[in-house]
């Protein structure tokens, strides 16, 4: 039931099942292993009345299926209840971006005389220079680097590896924290994960996210922004300089090229506005 699935897919998992699970117990006799399919869509009834979005409501069903399934695998039940429930449709939306400007702006917030700021502008710089995903940033490994190629080994979805280049600002800023910075964090400690707290552990996601946020705050950009918009910038600005599509998906780690397709329009419309504010008969 978990094979190839990453941990936080799991959280989220758990997460719909034991929120299921509460329900059935105040409005079902039933409980969760011997639900009904009309119990079932009385749930997401329930959920579509609370203003859950299609996209919430699309992956709560999608959790359930899995339960069911392997209930059915195991022989524990006999039927799969979700088998005749269609999954509501989710309209593709554009991920929100940021301007080459608001990045440079956020770079700009830290304080890089300290080993905090110095250490969150290479990783801000890694993070819109190499397009992880917030979850590949934190794990990245010392063993994984290569300063010397301008490489470094991520591992993403699924545990699959890909090599990542990194620009010459990620490169700097990296070397500046490994020889200023680290040291002053780990203090004699041990540890294999690149970037680490001033208590020598690895950062979490929701850690760096607060860091984020603070400096998008300082900046004066927003307060409501997350990391994966900087995902979303690094892929928006590589397709507007002119990178092909293919291209992004590699570096994006994306396994199907459908899924980094949503960036074509957010580049569209960034070509539109450009036409629109330039061309005489825009």
């Amino acid at each position: 039931m978990e094979h190839g699935l990453s941990e936080n897919t799991l959280t989220a998992y758990r997460s719909d099942l034991n929120q299921y699970a509460l329900w059935l117990e105040g409005q079902s006799d039933s409980g969760i292993v011997e639900a009904t399919r009309g119990v079932l869509l009385k749930y997401l009834s329930y959920l579509t009345a609370e203003g859950r979005h299609a996209r919430t409501l699309a992956r709560v069903l999608s959790s359930l299926r899995r339960f069911y399934r392997y209930l059915l695998s195991q022989e524990i039940r006999g039927d799969d209840p979700t088998v005749e429930i269609d999954s509501p449709r989710v309209g593709r939306t554009l991920p929100a971006t940021l301007t080459e400007q608001d990045v440079e702006a956020i770079l700009g917030a830290a304080v890089v005389e300290t080993p905090i700021g110095l250490r969150d502008r290479a990783m801000i710089e890694m993070m819109y220079g190499g397009g992880f995903r917030v979850s590949e940033l934190v794990e990245l490994r010392m063993d994984g680097l290569n300063l010397r190629q301008g490489v470094v080994r991520v591992v993403g979805k699924g545990r699959k590896e890909r090599l990542v280049p990194l620009g010459g600002e990620a490169l700097q800023w990296t070397e500046r924290y490994l020889q200023d910075g680290r040291p002053e964090l780990m203090r004699g400690r041990l540890s294999d994960t690149l970037f680490v707290t001033a208590r020598g552990d690895g950062m979490s996601r929701q850690a760096f996210w607060f860091r984020l946020r603070k400096y998008g705050r300082e900046s004066g950009v927003s307060t409501h922004f997350s990391p994966h918009t900087l995902r979303h910038a690094f892929a928006t600005h590589l397709l507007n300089h002119g990178a092909d599509l293919r291209s992004v998906q590699l570096l994006l780690g994306h396994s199907d090229l459908s899924t980094t397709q949503i960036y074509i329009h957010v580049a569209r419309e960034r070509l539109k506005s450009i036409h629109k504010e330039h061309h005489p008969r825009g």
